[in-house]
């Protein structure tokens, strides 16, 4: 019985230490996730700025190599986010079920899939399938710059400038990356970066969802050559973006596993607790049957002897 004690003692001593590693990992992730959203809010301006802006020359341009969809699409390029630690409950699985779903998709239309991903563990799921991948990215989805966004812009960029059938080029960028909802919520989606989906809408409603009326620009030389100008700045923003939204998610799904593994490990705890006092009731119950057989026995011989 002694032995079975120690062995919850053990277990105890064990788990409240493993309790108070993912209670430190929960607070850090708390403190990244302020800051990470900070990040977002203050690129916030700037992306709704260039948007404006991008829409207002492709009201003046009728036909663009970027605005236009290739009639016969034959290769596609999906860029796919996800993390370089663990320990984030699903949110690199989310990323990558909706990259492979995209990926399922595109195959089904008969594109050609081309793999470009950032973070260790997603680099780490395609290797381990032997599944090709053009570029990776690693180390940076905790603290994403602009820097790191420019890089995958250009390497996107380059590869979509290049012809498809002759150059082995990607008539299409799909970007893979998790939204952040809330606290609580991530949601891994998935965008068409290029070519650019132009909708016809109402006037009002696309000043509405602009923030305002559209600025009305001079273009000079040509609109033309002033998309040319806005067009990578804009779709490197969205990259940079959503490597902001999927650093905040990260931490967010982060701090949300290490708080489930804190609650798991002090509800085991009280588990292994009452167990401990179980067996060391049993225990001493033992030891007072033992007591007592024995003072018994002492009284029984005593009591023959006269």
């Amino acid at each position: 019985m002694g032995a079975q004690l120690r062995v919850y003692r053990r277990r105890i001593r064990s788990t409240k230490s493993m309790a108070k590693i993912t209670r430190a990992m929960e607070l850090i992730a708390t403190t990244r996730i302020t800051k990470a959203q900070r990040a977002a809010e203050a690129a916030g301006p700037y992306a709704r700025e260039i948007t404006r802006a991008v829409s207002a020359v492709a009201q003046r341009v009728s036909e663009h190599p970027l605005l236009t969809e290739a009639e016969n699409p034959v290769r596609a390029a999906i860029l796919v986010i996800t993390s370089d630690k663990g320990q984030a409950g699903a949110y690199t699985a989310n990323a990558v079920k909706e990259a492979e779903s995209l990926a399922a998709l595109l195959r089904e239309q008969g594109k050609e899939v081309l793999l470009y991903v950032v973070g260790r563990k997603g680099v780490g799921y395609f290797r381990f399938r032997d599944r090709a991948m053009e570029q990776t990215w690693e180390g940076i989805t905790e603290r994403p710059s602009y820097a790191d966004a420019k890089a995958i812009g250009e390497a996107l960029m380059g590869r979509f400038a290049q012809d498809s059938a002759t150059e082995g080029g990607v008539d299409e960028i799909h970007i893979v990356a998790t939204e952040f909802v809330s606290m609580l919520t991530q949601r891994a989606e998935s965008h068409r970066a290029l070519p650019l989906e132009v909708e016809e809408v109402d006037k009002a409603e696309l000043e509405k969802e602009q923030g305002g009326p559209l600025p009305l620009y001079d273009f000079e030389p040509s609109a033309e050559e002033a998309l040319d100008q806005l067009l990578p700045q804009y779709v490197t923003n969205r990259i940079y973006f959503a490597l902001l939204e999927s650093a905040a998610s990260q931490w967010a799904s982060r701090r949300n596993a290490m708080k489930a593994a804190t609650d798991n490990a002090e509800e085991l705890v009280k588990t292994l607790t009452r167990q401990a006092n179980q067996a060391r009731q049993a225990e001493i119950t033992n030891e007072i049957s033992e007591i007592v057989g024995g003072a018994d026995a002492l009284a029984a011989a005593s009591a023959g002897s006269e």
